[in-house]
């Protein structure tokens, strides 16, 4: 196992600060403290741009490959996570609305609010190989309230895929779509099951990672060599495991304890991008491949 140290990338400008009153979302989660951001959900697209979730401010971010920020939309929303769909189509899971589309600067539609019972107040998303969406619905969940869902979305369709999770939050799928990993973040816990779903009822459920310290998994992320990236909440660190769950490395942040999000560079599958939300920064590392 590698101990490496992640090197500043990019940070939200000074003038996209919010500086106004905190939001709703902004006092419940972090009482008393200013907030000029929350950034969550780092994905890239096809041209190599990454785009960032600003969960209280409801702001979706674009920063192209050389880091430059631009602000794609503003919602009156708390948009936790957005994902490019097959087509072009901007998903967004909302802790406020739902299950969102953003069709607009400003504008979205609600494709869903939970049915036949509603949200408890959405997390985060991903989209398998094969096109399902997997999103977490996770509320006030705790280890004293242990009903966080998992839930999938596939041609129209919504599934309750879990109603058990003490705070269900990050979500990735295998390259090989074989296998869901959710972070259980109140139990400090990485959950592994088979997206074979049964014909009814729930699939079976392990416990695939047992971390330590900070609050617990946030983000997750896996790239094309099956590695999953794991971002520590309020630790300052992220990690990340070989296919077969063994750790290959464990990497700080120079700056911030917030770490919400992971994503791999499409174009270098060795290469992390490690989001911090306390100071609205964007930290990379090269991880080394193990050796053969």
């Amino acid at each position: 196992m590698t101990h490496l140290t992640a090197t500043l990338w990019s940070a939200l400008p000074d003038d996209m600060h919010h500086r106004g009153e905190p939001s709703a979302w902004a006092k419940m989660t972090r009482p008393d403290q200013p907030m000029h951001s929350f950034l969550e959900a780092a994905f890239f697209d096809e041209n190599g741009n990454l785009w960032l979730s600003d969960v209280p401010y409801g702001r979706v971010f674009q920063v192209s490959p050389s880091g430059d920020w631009t602000q794609m939309h503003q919602i009156d929303g708390e948009p936790h996570a957005m994902r490019l769909a097959p087509g072009g189509r901007r998903i967004a899971v909302d802790y406020k609305h739902g299950l969102i589309e953003l069709t607009g600067d400003t504008s979205f539609e609600v494709l869903s609010a939970g049915a036949p019972t509603p949200f408890l107040g959405l997390s985060d998303m991903t989209y398998g190989p094969d096109g399902a969406l997997w999103f977490t619905d996770s509320g006030r969940t705790s280890l004293s309230n242990p009903r966080g869902r998992v839930y999938r979305w596939q041609d129209g369709d919504l599934r309750l895929v879990l109603d058990c999770v003490p705070y269900s939050n990050g979500i990735a799928v295998s390259p090989d779509n074989a296998w869901v990993y959710v972070a259980a973040t109140r139990a400090n816990q990485v959950w592994k099951f088979s997206t074979r779903l049964p014909d009814t009822g729930m699939p079976m459920v392990g416990t695939y990672l047992q971390l330590s310290g900070g609050l617990g998994p946030d983000g997750l992320a896996c790239n094309s060599h099956g590695w999953l990236a794991v971002a520590q909440a309020q630790a300052g660190r992220a990690y990340v495991f070989d296919a077969v769950g063994d750790l290959l490395a464990e990497i700080r942040l120079p700056r911030g304890l917030w770490t919400t999000s992971v994503t791999f560079d499409p174009t270098d599958p060795t290469r992390l991008f490690i989001v911090d939300a306390q100071f609205g920064c964007v930290f990379t590392c090269q991880i080394p491949a193990p050796r053969t």
